[in-house]
């Protein structure tokens, strides 16, 4: 089966077509290249930015945000909400299940009280347990009680993919090894760290997607990625080329390049409980001793925008008046002389003391910390980095055994974001606080933004969360990606969504001259 859909692809990359009209024959593959591997098929699990988007097309929610983050009805038609603590959600009756099954309201109480169930030990529980009761009220009508009001409750948690409850005679689904859904594309197959494949539903409630097979290839070499393109064996990548060399495919005529503002937000991870980054001024000082504008137009080539924050001005919770900080090597070093960290030696050969960078092997990764480890010599910061592959890297950054790194946040939408990663109830396994800090007043902001109802007082407690942590930078802020896409001309009918996933490949239709006999 391999072999023949190898034949069929080289046929449509050379422009030559089967003398047959077999099915077969005229499929529409799309082929999409990724640099790492998802970590899990199963949505109460996956965290990491390709589980989140292979998930996408999977399966679905309740309700989805659309391309200018509006909540847009999904599996539910409606809903209503009788009071400030309970919503009840009217069902689609005309879904099923990829294995033919009927969506039932059953399927949604499974979905919320396997992942609030401890022993499923989901990484997302921190943020349903607001949930106080699911209920089937019938075949098509599901009622969720919250313990106290929550506003980010749609955009936040019913977004969550619903998956099936195990079938008659099993204990428990694998959704990891074989994922059902409700979803566009049907899980076919996945070779570990080598590729996952898909097909269109054709019973998809909305509509059968315009291709028909969608393979993810993983390849973790830029290089490679970029040969494979060129040579016909991929069709689309997205934000997974470094900036270098995008310059060959501009010219190129065989792709498309789109480029569109994103809200993915880039990083700097800091470890708070360890000895030397607990201390403020010491991650104000890596702050100044990073020149961001130079990463952005020296790796970046440009494609991105200096952020202060995790969230992208023009979002209406943002705040501007947030303390900042500009490249300045000389006010970086004042603080480390204030922290209690002079340089033994002024100008000398000898740090102040020595920090571990981590990153994974991705190779715009490993050329943002060199850059950062040359800037951050300059003050007196020795950095030793280390590259491990991608699940070896995400494993450590989960547990805690880190003292920096460099990650991204997609899909950044409700300022919700900021209590699944600053909390001190979201310290892993219960939400992403993966820098472990603890403020116990930015807590009560968080929780207090989480109960507002009104958006004015939801924007307060916002405003103020902001102002704090632009000060303590439990993290520090870099920038926010500019989206960028190539697809082969070959395929028509994509637009390039803000946080930079996959939704939209349902509409990509391979043009018509390439089914032609």
């Amino acid at each position: 089966m391999v072999l023949c859909l190898g034949v069929i692809c080289l046929f449509s990359l050379t422009g030559c077509t089967s003398s047959t009209d077999s099915p077969e024959a005229s499929t529409a593959v799309l082929r999409i290249g990724l640099d790492t591997a998802p970590q899990h098929l199963d949505p109460r699990f996956g965290l990491d930015a390709a589980s989140y988007k292979v998930s996408q097309l999977l399966y679905n929610g309740l309700v989805r945000l659309d391309a200018q983050a509006r909540i847009v009805p999904e599996l539910a038609l409606s809903w209503d909400t009788p009071d400030a603590t309970t919503y009840i959600f009217h069902l689609r009756r005309d879904v099923r299940w990829h294995d033919g099954r009927p969506f039932t309201a059953a399927d949604v109480h499974y979905t919320f009280t396997s992942l609030l169930d401890p022993e499923t030990q989901s990484p997302k529980r921190g943020s349903f347990d607001n949930i106080r009761s699911v209920d089937v009220l019938a075949d098509d009508r599901v009622q969720f009680v919250l313990s106290e009001p929550f506003a980010p409750f749609l955009s936040s948690n019913m977004t969550l993919p619903i998956i099936p409850p195990p079938r008659e005679g099993e204990a428990q689904r694998n959704l990891d090894a074989h994922p059902i859904g409700t979803g566009p594309f049907v899980f076919v197959k996945q070779e570990p760290d080598v590729s996952l494949h898909l097909r269109a539903n054709a019973a998809y409630f909305e509509s059968k997607p315009s291709v028909d097979e969608v393979v993810f290839r993983i390849l973790p070499d830029a290089m490679v990625r970029l040969f494979e393109l060129q040579k016909g064996n991929i069709d689309l990548l997205q934000n997974v080329l470094p900036p270098d060399l995008l310059s060959r495919l501009g010219e190129d005529r065989q792709f498309n390049v789109m480029k569109s503002p994103g809200t993915n937000f880039m990083y700097v991870g800091l470890n708070s409980r360890d000895p030397i980054l607990r201390h403020v001024q010491v991650r104000q000082a890596l702050a100044h001793a990073i020149d961001r504008q130079a990463l952005i137009q020296h790796v970046l080539h440009g494609l991105a925008q200096p952020a202060d924050g995790i969230l992208p001005a023009g979002h209406w919770a943002y705040e501007p008046q947030v303390s900042r900080y500009a490249y300045d090597p000389e006010r970086a070093a004042q603080l480390l002389d204030a922290a209690g960290f002079p340089d033994p030696d002024g100008v000398g050969p000898q740090a102040r003391f020595q920090l571990q960078y981590k990153t994974s092997q991705n190779e715009v990764g490993r050329r943002i910390a060199e850059v950062m480890q040359e800037s951050l010599r300059n003050v007196g910061i020795a950095i030793e980095i280390r590259s491990y592959e991608w699940g070896t890297f995400f494993g450590d950054i989960r547990a805690g055994n880190f003292q920096l790194y460099a990650l991204t946040w997609v899909g950044v939408t409700d300022p919700d974001i900021f209590h699944y990663v600053l909390h001190s109830q979201s310290i892993p396994p219960a939400g992403a606080n993966r820098g472990r800090y603890v403020n116990l007043y930015l807590d009560a902001l968080l929780d207090q933004g989480r109960r507002a109802t009104a958006l004015e007082q939801r924007r307060a407690a916002y405003s103020e969360a902001q102002a704090i942590t632009a000060s303590e930078l439990p993290y520090i802020p870099l920038w926010h990606d500019t989206n960028v896409a190539v697809l082969r001309t070959t395929f028509t009918g994509y637009s390039l969504p803000p946080a930079g996933d996959y939704r939209a490949i349902q509409s990509i239709r391979r043009q018509s001259s390439d089914r032609a006999s």
